[in-house]
This record gives structure tokens, sequence and C-alpha cells, in this order.
């Protein structure tokens, strides 16, 4: 049972599954009237999704309608989030206490703020260098004929790792609110940090040249660095 609803009595089982099924329901309705909205200027995305590669191609009859309706989705989820985090977070909120009140909503901010950076740096800086690169070995008799539904599926896959990547400072910072971490400790595994960032945007970067493995590393860094200060002041 949650502590209280209303202030005024603690809430039983069914009214706790009331409580998360009207919720659930509004989200998905959230989401649904996003992802239709979405599908009506998704035909005009695609010519600025397929700008690197020129000509996308569809190898089924309905892979072209598929690929549209899972991108419309994709768009909706994406643009609904804040609005379902928010119901996410008035849910929780009926088990917390005052303190952890205050902490989660602005948490909850800072991850879609999070998401959002890693995944738009994921677009405009890492993907096309790693088309540029792939399409290189493009030759006259290795012809590129990429097909729309595993192009999406490329970028999509690359825009979601990066957005979980740039989660970095706010899982530090949970770890160090239960005392698994502290800034001073963080401070000492600097060098490995580093040495360690440099290491995935070697493993991560499809192009061999330094440039744009150091494109990556240097935000890795940054975000290492941006959680030894959210922690102080967490520690204030």
């Amino acid at each position: 049972m949650s502590r209280e609803k209303g202030g005024d009595r603690p809430m039983s089982v069914i009214e706790h599954l009331a409580e998360l099924r009207a919720r659930i329901l509004l989200s998905i309705l959230i989401i649904v009237l996003f992802s239709s909205g979405a599908f009506m200027f998704v035909p005009r995305l695609m010519p600025l999704i397929s700008r690197l590669v020129g000509q996308l191609y569809f190898m089924a009859p309905a892979e072209a309608f598929w690929v549209q309706l899972k991108l419309s989705l994709f768009i909706g989820l994406y643009l609904s989030l804040p609005f379902v985090l928010y119901q996410i977070w008035r849910f929780v909120e009926l088990g917390l206490y005052q303190g952890e009140k205050k902490l989660l909503l602005p948490l909850t901010l800072l991850s879609f703020m999070l998401f959002t950076a890693g995944a738009a740096f994921c677009y405009i800086l890492v993907i096309p260098a790693a088309v540029r690169f792939f399409l290189s070995y493009a030759s006259a008799s290795l012809v590129p004929l990429i097909s729309v539904s595993r192009y999406l599926s490329f970028i999509g896959y690359m825009m979601i790792a990066f957005g979980l990547t740039f989660q970095l400072p706010l899982a530090l910072s949970l770890l160090a609110r239960i005392g698994l971490v502290n800034s001073s400790k963080l401070r000492h595994w600097r060098r490995y940090a580093i040495l360690l960032s440099f290491v995935a945007a070697a493993a991560l970067t499809p192009t061999p040249d330094m440039v744009n493995q150091t494109l990556l590393a240097l935000p890795m860094i940054l975000l290492y660095e941006a959680s030894i200060w959210m922690i102080c002041l967490m520690r204030r």
C-alpha cells in the first residue's frame, strides 16, 4: 500500500491497480494521438532521412507502408515521452517520501533531456560519418542498394544507444545517492575513465581516423566530469 492518497488515508491494492490502469490507458491514448499526427508528416521527413544515401528501396509491397508506420510510432513515442514520464511520476509519487518526490520530477526531466542530447549528437555527427565510411566500399562491382527498413533500423538503434549512453551522469549520480560511488572516487578513477572513453570510441567509431574517435570520446569524458559535479551538488 502507498503511504497516502490525497494526504488522508493509505491506498489499497485495488486502488493501486485502478490508478495504474487509468495512467496506462491515458499514456496509450497520448502515444496514439502523437503517432497519428506524426504519420501525416512522415512522407515529408523521408527525403531528410535519406539525404545521406540518396535513394532508399523497399523489397516487399508492404515494406514502405510498415516503415512509415514504424517511424510515425517512434516519433509519437518520443514526442509523448514527457507526458508518459509525467504519468509514471504521478503514480510513483504515491509511495515516496516528501524529499524523494522533490528529486524524482527533476531527475525525470533531466533523463529526457540527456536522451535527446545523445540522440541528436548521434544523428548530427556520428551517423553521417558512419554512412560515409560504409558507402566508401561501393565500387563498379559493389553497388549499394539500401533497404529502407534496414536503414531506419540502423539509424534508430544508433540513436537509442547514444541516448542511453548520455544517461551516464544520471546513473552515476544515482549510484552515489545509494553510496556505491562518490566524487573523490570518480576523481581518482578519472585517468582510467579517459582511457576507457577513447577505447570505447575506437570500438564504436566506424572510421579509423582520430577525428571521429575524438568526437565520440570527448562527450564521454565531459559526461564523466559532469557526473562528478552533479554528485558534489547532490551532497550539498
